[in-house]
């Protein structure tokens, strides 16, 4: 008996074992779910019904998974693939410069309006940005560029997919798919993040004699960025052969921008404001930063946790923490910002607020140029943040100016992705946000005319950068950047598929 016993409460232990482990291997597959990359988790969200009541069904084809594309397979976009091969169909789609739907809607003019776009994996996001463009008026008079640093095929087809103007697709060649283990990707032999220089130079690693100015080193998929659009601009205004003559303005978007129905509407207004009331505006801009949140600034909360104990620091803390995960992204329509008349403002051009939805033409394209050495060695990863310590910084010239709409019409979406890590992120929520917001605002679209107040800015936004925020020390970047530079126009090469 005191043998049968033992054995019944072994079985008992080993069932009880065995549900702990399962137990386990779930929480760890939920967790492991929860911090995913925001990238994977916003492109694994489906499309809600709220969102799809809200774009007209002939524009359904545009957010459609199909099944195979599913996120049952949503990781095969990263799984490793062939790299030679990638190369080569970079390559071939940079030598042919093809123009979709050129047959159909014209060729490119001088005065074409071309929107660049810079694309990286967040494919949600695109899908809606193409919905929302498709939904503007005259975007048949426009050139679309993709710009890409990931070569995927559900990403290519889809931006092929588009019939409502042209389009052309560059791809980015220095990308840190195509370079895995070699720099501009990360090498194996290259300065760990945060390792002292003493340590670094110990170890002899690749770049240990070049530290940011903060003492870390070079992280590729941050540099990557402003590669990519130090590139792409390169490729846009100095190297294809449709713009070799074009002189109007190219608008730079990023996949995860949202633009209003008359955001070309708008474009054409700045120009023509600033053609009248400030010919030295070079930039005009379409978007503005108007997030709103409900609790106080970080100085006042130091300044109330001081009267606190250890505890009650603790407990503010922990509160705060909690009302921040539930403040809720919110744009506001104010009135005096969507009117019969709509109003813009002429300020000088600053990198954290006027950097989305923002155009210039070749002239000053040229100006940047004549500065290129500045934007390239300037320790920043940012391109923004680069433009504005070269606009800062031109000798006997003043800042940038631009001209801007006081009610964007370019929207920032992305929730999720290269620079926000959040668990909960649904790329639906705050996509039907921003389609209300341009509901309640139709009857304010298409205004026939701007009146504009001219402002000095913020004593914030006027103050000299000392120095970047680092991330581009690496004698490597600073090179790449600028033989970026001296890549010619290319010739069109015709190629013919069999």
């Amino acid at each position: 008996m005191p043998r049968l016993k033992y054995a019944s409460i072994l079985r008992v232990l080993l069932i009880l074992g065995l549900f702990c482990i399962w137990v386990q291997i779930m929480l760890s597959a939920t967790t492991g779910g929860l911090d995913k990359d925001g990238e994977e988790l916003m492109n694994s969200n489906e499309t809600s019904e709220q969102v799809l009541a809200l774009v007209p069904p002939e524009l359904h084809k545009y957010l459609t998974v199909h099944p195979k594309n599913n996120s049952a397979n949503a990781t095969e976009r990263y799984a490793p693939k062939n790299i030679s091969d990638i190369l080569r169909a970079i390559q071939r789609v940079n030598d042919a410069q093809t123009i979709y739907n050129e047959d159909v809607f014209g060729p490119v003019q001088n005065d074409t309006i071309i929107i660049a776009i810079q694309v990286h994996t967040r494919l949600t996001y695109l899908r809606h940005l193409i919905v929302s463009l498709a939904q503007a008026r005259d975007i048949d008079r426009t050139l679309l560029i993709f710009s890409h640093d990931y070569y995927d095929e559900e990403i290519n087809n889809l931006v092929r997919s588009i019939d409502f103007t042209k389009v052309m697709q560059i791809f980015y060649p220095y990308s840190i798919q195509t370079h895995p283990q070699e720099f501009p990707g990360m090498d194996p032999n290259d300065c760990p993040r945060d390792i002292k220089l003493e340590k670094a130079l110990k170890i002899k690693c690749n770049n240990a004699l070049h530290p940011d100015l903060h003492g870390h080193y070079r992280e590729a998929k941050y540099a990557q960025t402003k590669h990519h659009w130090w590139w792409k601009a390169n490729r846009i205004f100095n190297q294809l052969q449709c713009t070799s003559t074009h002189t109007g303005p190219v608008l730079f978007l990023e996949e995860d921008h949202y633009v209003a129905e008359d955001f070309i509407h708008m474009l054409n207004l700045l120009r023509n404001t600033a053609d009248k009331t400030c010919p030295q505006c070079e930039i005009l801009g379409l978007g503005t930063y108007l997030k709103t949140y409900q609790y106080h600034s970080t100085s006042d909360k130091r300044k109330k946790h001081l009267t606190l104990n250890y505890i009650q620091q603790v407990r503010a803390i922990s509160e705060e923490r909690r009302k921040r995960q539930q403040t809720q992204w919110n744009y506001q329509v104010y009135p005096n910002l969507y009117s019969s008349t709509q109003k813009v403002e002429i300020t000088p051009w600053h990198s954290s607020m006027h950097n989305m939805g923002m155009a210039f033409n070749r002239t000053v394209w040229e100006n940047i140029m004549e500065l290129q050495d500045q934007f390239c060695a300037y320790d920043d990863y940012n391109w923004d943040y680069s433009l504005l310590h070269l606009s800062q910084n031109r000798p006997g010239r003043e800042k940038f100016k631009v001209i801007l709409c006081k009610g964007p019409r370019v929207f920032h979406i992305g929730e999720c992705g290269f620079h926000h890590k959040k668990s909960n992120c649904n790329a639906s929520t705050v996509i039907s946000k921003v389609q209300k917001l341009l509901k309640d605002a139709k009857s304010y679209l298409f205004p026939p005319r701007v009146t504009a107040t001219i402002t000095a800015g913020g004593a914030k936004h006027n103050k000299k950068l000392t120095k970047g925020n680092g991330g581009w020390g690496d004698l490597r970047d600073q090179e790449l950047c600028t033989n970026m530079t001296k890549i010619g126009r290319q010739l069109k090469k015709y190629i013919y598929y069999a």
